[in-house]
């Protein structure tokens, strides 16, 4: 693999590749580093531009890794912000980011790179590459295009504006959602607590014990506490008062996500329309595997209508149920009512809490079973190794191969805290390549906010947060088992609509009685789960799909109406979203600002905005994909050998759709996904 030559310096952001030194990253190390490598960065693409005159020697290396050590100190840097985040580190993110933005926009639109990256792709060198350099110049051109390389000068500087104007604003936005939630606390007596899971009521009052408010009960809005308060707690103004506190992330006191929205929305739409595109998601989409934004917009009008009449019995029985235990004289139904009563639906009807599978699923045991299922199916081995983290709770692995080959590591962070940004992710630190003893291993990390221990009381997840370690250990695996020559192509740079297969899929292992022999075992007797529970909790796994499937639909729906359809003719954004959520929501709430805290839109330039869609799209992928395991053996070597060999470690280096019918013999069968939510008709 191509790497550049070693900077001598004592700053430990600069010359970062496989080892990272976390624990002697500073924030005062931010902008030298960045000031230092744009620098050197501008050398290579002045030196990559010049490549007619070297007969484009080594011209594709370089193009491939141009710029790759800037962009791994901002994602360091933008971590290190989000998990241990303070007034420094932000100071650093923030002098970092206009910089960054302006580089790699600059490199799309030098004249010299784009005139060069031509002529070598109608010469004679670009016949004799192999197919993954091929597909990687295609992609570059195209993308150099789609992204202003033939804009004329005055074009160009507005370009830039809009790109950096964009990494700042969409970054305060994120900073906000995030100070919203970490100003917020509420200290309840042990009364209000009432229908709370026992766990939840000790870690409350644990926490707010180290607050110094002994006897009471401290609750934030982090979701391992605000979700079971919601759907459990007895007290229903308890419940209205954190959904209200909830719906004003991103509002008000100096960090209103409401002035950003008009802004962001107006750049967006002024950076399509320079670049030639009706509109923002239309540009987006046009790498991606639905192509536009209308095709996007079909899918899932399609699936809506599919789900639809479900999602409506759904809230008929609901709303039934709720009027007959309420009694006369209940007040009308409303939001802060609705998870509560359904969870008291589904355990009369499943006989079912789902809170009892809580001690069957201690987090290290979580992690070991699904090491074992990846070693089963994948072939690899994962161990807990040794290596500088950014803070106490983080831990690190190393993964192998069957022949015993180093091919990966990672670092985990699980637990929520007041300086980590909400939600869970994976992402890629470095991507190794070929090297002459073999492949240089890819470094990687998962963070999240799971529910976390107690006093002598380990980690015990929810099922869903299972399913979320899972779907977060899938992109991993998609990043470690990556064996593409092109870096740009390797692991999880692929089409948008498609990364969320090998995250997704992961996550049917966690229904399976196979799987769960493996990750479920109880935290004091190390019994496995009772096949009665497994039988329960797999009765009741489509409680309310339709209406959960729905809740997917609108987010999808707004995102598209925002960058399609949306201008500022229509008023203010947050009006024009609740009205549009409203044919999607069983019980709305009148005042929603649900799009002041949508951070995979608008807390990044891009992220998923046009692109939210993509999870449905991956879903309707990875339930027809899992079939074969279903079919073939959960535990089938062979088949997961070829679902790695022929998907997994080919990231970008081949056509998505190629990909998934190299695989299944295939196209994908949207029926799939309807079936195991319990949706379909047929």
């Amino acid at each position: 693999m191509t790497q550049s030559s070693p900077i001598k310096t004592d700053n430990p952001l600069l010359n970062l590749g496989f080892e990272i030194p976390f624990d002697r990253i500073k924030p005062e190390h931010a902008e030298p580093a960045v000031d230092t490598l744009i620098a050197k960065c501008r050398e290579d693409l002045e030196r990559a531009a010049k490549a007619p005159e070297r007969q484009f020697a080594g011209f594709l290396q370089e193009l491939d890794t141009l710029g790759q050590q800037l962009a791994a100190v901002q994602t360091v840097v933008g971590h290190l912000n989000g998990v241990i985040s303070s007034d420094e580190w932000r100071a650093a993110n923030e002098a970092i980011l206009p910089k960054v933005s302006a580089f790699f926009t600059e490199l799309g639109l030098h004249p010299g790179l784009w005139a060069a990256m031509k002529a070598y792709q109608q010469g004679a060198d670009a016949q004799q590459l192999s197919s993954e350099w091929t597909r990687f110049l295609t992609l570059e051109v195209d993308a150099f295009r789609r992204n202003g390389a033939d804009l004329g000068d005055a074009g160009k500087q507005r370009l830039t504006e809009i790109n950096v104007s964009l990494a700042e604003i969409t970054n305060q936005y994120g900073k906000n959602v995030m100070d919203g939630i970490k100003a917020y606390e509420l200290y309840v007596g042990p009364e209000r607590m009432a229908g709370v899971p026992q766990r939840l009521k000790d870690a409350t009052a644990a926490d707010a014990e180290a607050h110094g408010k002994a006897g009471m009960h401290r609750l934030t809005l982090h979701a391992p506490v605000y979700g079971p308060v919601i759907t459990y707690a007895d007290d229903r103004s308890l419940r209205e008062e954190l959904m209200r506190a909830n719906n004003l992330v991103g509002v008000g006191e100096g960090r209103d996500n409401r002035e950003l929205l008009p802004q962001i929305l107006r750049l967006r739409r002024e950076r399509a329309a320079l670049l030639g595109f009706e509109n923002f998601a239309d540009l987006v989409t046009a790498d991606r595997m639905s192509g536009s934004a209308q095709a996007a917009i079909q899918f899932e009008h399609d699936l809506e209508e599919r789900t639809r009449p479900f999602f409506d019995e759904e809230n008929r029985e609901l709303l039934a149920y709720y009027r007959q235990k309420a009694g006369e004289g209940a007040p009308e139904m409303a939001t802060w009512d609705a998870s509560y009563w359904a969870e008291k639906l589904r355990q009369e009807r499943y006989d079912f809490d789902a809170e009892v599978l809580r001690p069957y699923f201690p987090m290290e045991q979580v992690l070991s079973g699904m090491f074992e299922i990846t070693r089963r199916v994948f072939g690899i081995k994962v161990k807990e190794a040794q290596a500088a983290g950014w803070h106490a709770e983080v831990k690190y692995y190393d993964i192998f191969n069957e022949a015993g080959e180093h091919i990966a590591s990672f670092y985990t962070d699980w637990f929520p805290r007041d300086s980590k940004r909400g939600g869970a992710w994976m992402n890629a630190l470095y991507t190794g390549g070929p090297r002459e003893d073999g492949f240089a291993p890819h470094l990687g990390l998962m963070c999240g906010n799971l529910n976390p221990p107690s006093g002598d009381t380990p980690s015990l997840l929810s099922l869903g947060e299972v399913e979320t370690v899972f779907h977060e250990f899938g992109h991993l695996l998609h990043h470690a088992l990556a064996r593409v020559p092109v870096q740009s192509l390797s692991g999880t740079k692929v089409a948008w609509d498609f990364v969320e297969l090998p995250s997704q899929i992961m996550e049917n292992w966690v229904w399976t009685p196979e799987g769960l022999e493996l990750i479920a075992k109880h935290y004091q007797t190390g019994e496995g789960l009772p096949d009665a529970l497994y039988q329960k909790m797999l009765a009741a796994r489509n409680f309310r799909a339709g209406g959960m499937a729905m809740r997917q639909y609108s987010f999808a729906t707004v995102d598209l109406a925002l960058h399609v359809e949306y201008d500022e003719a229509q008023g203010d954004p947050l009006d024009f979203a609740r009205t549009l959520m409203n044919r999607y929501t069983f019980l709305p709430l009148p005042e929603s600002n649900f799009i002041t805290q949508f951070g995979h839109l608008f807390s990044s330039p891009v992220g998923y905005a046009g692109g939210y869609y993509s999870y449905k799209w991956a879903e309707v992928l990875d339930a027809d994909a899992f079939s074969r395991f279903e079919n073939e053996g959960v535990f089938n070597r062979q088949t997961g050998r070829e679902y790695v060999d022929k998907l997994l470690s080919r990231g970008g280096s081949v056509e998505p759709a190629q990909l998934y019918r190299d695989f299944m013999g295939r196209d994908p069968d949207p029926e799939a996904l309807l079936r195991r939510s319990g949706l379909s008709k047929q």
